[in-house]
């Protein structure tokens, strides 16, 4: 008897790791599918012209509630959405639904939806490609399982809370990542003006994997993709924070002015007793050189551009994104100083 049982033990322990290797398999399978794909389709879009901002026109008219997607792509907040599979990349949680009309929508959850709804309206409000978010305070989604990560945010009726919706365009193309310091636009005003919006939006995580390239319309988009970590203080991993209201204003802005230059302040060195990841250390202290040197016409340029939005508009980019009154203040006056700074340069 005991030894059947043992037998049966066995047998079930190495169906499992048959089953976890045939899994591994498949994904590394998949990942490379992927990859040879972005490949092909970036090898097709060679010849198209790469952008990274557009006139954004007369930008006191713009509607900053709804953003880039504007009213007509927003999702619907009484609607019910249909889980389709979760993402486990980055550090986010994060998980992919459909809507009524079969419209794809990837959900994040933690500390970074109202921040990144905000960002992104600014950062379109300045002429640059943003994806379309929109916060919902509450969102239904019918078969949900148990996330692995944020199951916090849900309620066993299937009530997420506190969502960020980036709605998914099929004709939207990603072929690939961007650098900040190897890429078609080095020494423009307009790649100036987004490294300033990193300062002004107090975006710490500027990995590569959170730039994207789009094709769509014929052109090379250029898009800050992952604008998550933003309007808090920024530091290493110890000091830094997302979406926190006295970190920000407690920030110092610009650091360093000369009659031709600016640097403004971005703190992302690793703690020092984490030097022994050299790597990563690297290419944390590499990310404060972002936004150093920057000419100080291309920075006053920015300046001018978001020196047209109204105080409203400015609140409406954190009203929208679900933050209290109090904060909605603190942000906007907080935003408003910082662009008056660069207008006084």
């Amino acid at each position: 008897m005991q030894r059947s049982t043992l037998i049966l033990k066995s047998i079930l322990v190495l169906l499992m790791l048959v089953s976890t290797a045939a899994f591994g398999l498949q994904k590394k399978h998949d990942d490379q599918d992927k990859k040879e794909a972005q490949k092909e389709q970036r090898e097709n879009a060679a010849d198209l012209p790469a952008v990274i901002w557009r006139d954004p026109g007369d930008i006191s008219t713009l509607n900053l509630v709804y953003g880039a997607g504007g009213a007509e792509h927003a999702p619907d907040p009484n609607g019910t959405y249909t889980f389709d599979k979760e993402d486990m990349e980055g550090t986010s949680p994060k998980f992919d639904v459909k809507d009524g009309n079969g419209t794809k929508w990837r959900i994040k959850l933690g500390q970074e939806p109202q921040a990144e709804t905000a960002a992104t309206r600014l950062l379109w409000a300045a002429g640059y490609f943003v994806d379309e978010d929109y916060y919902l305070p509450e969102v239904k989604v019918d078969g949900l399982p148990k996330l692995h990560r944020g199951q916090e945010f849900v309620s066993g009726d299937g009530i997420v809370r506190r969502a960020r919706l980036e709605r998914k365009d099929k004709e939207i193309k990603k072929i690939g990542n961007w650098d900040w310091f190897k890429n078609p636009f080095t020494g423009t005003k307009e790649l100036n003006g987004l490294r300033v919006m990193m300062s002004l939006l107090n975006n710490w995580d500027l990995k590569v994997i959170n730039n994207s390239i789009y094709v769509v319309d014929g052109e090379r988009r250029y898009v800050v993709s992952d604008a998550g970590a933003t309007f808090g203080k920024t530091g290493n991993s110890i000091s830094r924070s997302k979406s926190n209201l006295k970190g920000y204003e407690e920030s110092k802005f610009i650091n360093k002015e000369t009659p031709e230059e600016v640097d403004f302040v971005m703190h992302s060195r690793p703690f020092i007793l984490t030097a022994v990841n050299a790597p990563n250390y690297s290419k944390r202290s590499n990310m404060e050189n972002v936004t150093k040197h920057i000419p100080r016409a291309d920075a006053k340029w920015l300046g001018q551009l978001l020196g047209q939005l109204s105080e409203n508009q400015i609140r409406d980019c954190f009203r929208t994104a679900g933050y209290t009154d109090d904060e909605v203040d603190g942000y906007t006056k907080e935003v408003q100083r910082r662009i008056a700074a660069l207008n006084a340069l």
